[in-house]
């Protein structure tokens, strides 16, 4: 039996303190716009993907300004990931000017989009809940291979819808509420699409990304049924108020009412008269409790509970993570949001939202009547 030598120790040892580097560097590098997407990334991509935010937890991506590092980042990545219906205003400039030339994702690609005409505090946002919402959607197998993934790079992206918009408002959302990630029905296709893109990035791999997009859709299913059945105990007549308007989806999935100050953005203000305005839905309709939201100014919902007598119930999660606890990740940050939503406003044996919805909802005009 022949004995190593000290020399072949010395090159052993090294080659296996070297192994973690290798496996390190064969991971693909994947640049998010947001930190919600970038859990979603890190969920399907699992042990091969390395995932930069571009804007992290309790940020703000409506008033994010790209760095010349977020450049780097991109010309460096193997694979972009956002979300669209210009909800990163700045993203398509600085995939620009990074000459990134690789695999694009944008994650509400084949969502069923919610119109936006204005925040509306009369109608309280048109949200009557006759639809069928079953939200049994079948995203999982929405034909997200059809999606292609395969994009020409040549970075029009027509197929998109932005240049209808053109690149000068950043913070209009234009025609569609963006915040589709807040009704887990459309997570689901935000991870089929997530899953597509980190196939063609890295083919070796499809099984892996196949396999924790399965489990993770499986979760998505899992925590929509828990909070279907934690807010079944809020009346239907319940109006909530927050910082903004990012909540249309989870209206429309799970029945309760929401309504803001402003608009889509951040960045908007609301003006004295939208205040009043709001105070006099307040007063009128079912409302029993304001609500902070983790990356928006909390100096209009401080107000509007001086002006209204109303409680500040908690705080919910719109457009960002949190950086530690529960909300830290998409699922918690959703079980978070339904959990403070029912500690605040549920009446205990009250179930009449019916949350089943129906369990049919037929997408052909997508049964949303979003007139605001």
């Amino acid at each position: 039996m022949r004995h190593a030598t000290p020399a072949a120790l010395i090159l052993g040892t090294s080659a296996m303190l070297a192994l973690p580097a290798a496996i390190a560097a064969e991971r693909i590098q994947v640049v998010t716009s947001f930190s919600i997407l970038a859990d979603m990334v890190q969920n399907v991509g699992g042990e091969h993907v390395e995932v930069i935010s571009l804007v992290g937890p309790d940020s703000d991506a409506h008033v994010y300004s790209p760095t010349p590092r977020d450049a780097r980042a991109l010309a460096d990545a193997d694979l972009v990931v956002f979300n669209g219906l210009l909800f990163e205003g700045w993203m398509e400039r600085l995939i620009d000017s990074s000459d990134y030339s690789g695999p694009l994702v944008t994650t509400t690609d084949g969502i069923d989009r919610l119109d936006y005409h204005g925040h509306d505090h009369e109608e309280a946002h048109g949200h009557d809940h006759d639809h069928d919402n079953g939200h049994e959607h079948e995203h999982d197998d929405h034909g997200h291979d059809d999606h292609g993934h395969d994009h020409d790079h040549d970075h029009d992206h027509d197929d998109h819808g932005h240049d209808d918009h053109g690149h000068g408002h950043d913070h209009a959302h234009g025609d569609y509420d963006p915040h589709a990630w807040q009704d887990l029905a459309m997570g689901k296709v935000y991870v089929g699409n997530i899953r597509d893109g980190l196939i063609e990035a890295d083919p070796d791999n499809e099984a892996a990304y196949r396999e924790n997009a399965e489990r993770y859709i499986n979760e998505l299913a899992a925590t929509d049924a828990e909070i279907r059945e934690l807010l079944g105990e809020i009346p239907s007549s319940t109006s909530v108020i927050t910082g903004h308007d990012s909540f249309g989806y989870f209206s429309n999935a799970y029945g309760i009412r929401f309504l803001s100050p402003v608009g889509l953005s951040t960045e908007a203000e609301p003006s004295a008269a939208d205040m009043a305005r709001l105070i006099d839905v307040i007063r009128e309709q079912d409302v029993r409790a304001l609500f902070h939201e983790n990356m928006t100014s909390p100096a209009v919902i401080n107000q509007l509970a001086e002006e209204t007598g109303l409680p500040i119930a908690g705080t919910l999660y719109a457009d960002a993570l949190a950086a530690e606890g529960e909300a830290s990740t998409y699922l918690g940050m959703m079980r978070h949001n339904a959990q403070v939503l029912h500690d605040a406003l549920a009446e205990p044996g009250h179930d009449d939202h019916g949350h089943d919805h129906g369990h049919s909802h037929d997408h052909g005009d997508n049964g949303h009547d979003h007139s605001h």
